[in-house]
C-alpha cells in the first residue's frame, strides 16, 4: 500500500464530510465511510500511520482514525 495515497484519500474524505456534516460530526462520518468502503488492509495501514502520529492527516481525519477499529484477523 502507498501510505501517502491513503492519507490523501482520508484527507479528501474528511474535507467532504466537513462540508456535509460539519467539523464536529465529520470524524465519525469519515470513520464510518472508511469502515464501509476501504479494504481491511487499507484500514490497517491507516490505523498504524495514525498511531505513529499521523503527521500528514488533517485534524478531522486524524480524529476519525482514532475511532477506527482494526479489522479482525483473517483465518
Amino acid at each position: 500500500m502507498n501510505t501517502a495515497h491513503l492519507v490523501t484519500m482520508a484527507n479528501d474524505i474528511g474535507a467532504f464530510f466537513i462540508s456535509e456534516a460539519g467539523e464536529q460530526d465529520a470524524p465519525k462520518e469519515i470513520a464510518s465511510h472508511i469502515t464501509r468502503f476501504w479494504d481491511p488492509r487499507m484500514r490497517t495501514e491507516l490505523i498504524a500511520y495514525g498511531q505513529a502520529g499521523g503527521a500528514e492527516l488533517s485534524p478531522s481525519a486524524r480524529a476519525a482514525v482514532q475511532l477506527l477499529v482494526p479489522p479482525a484477523p483473517r483465518n
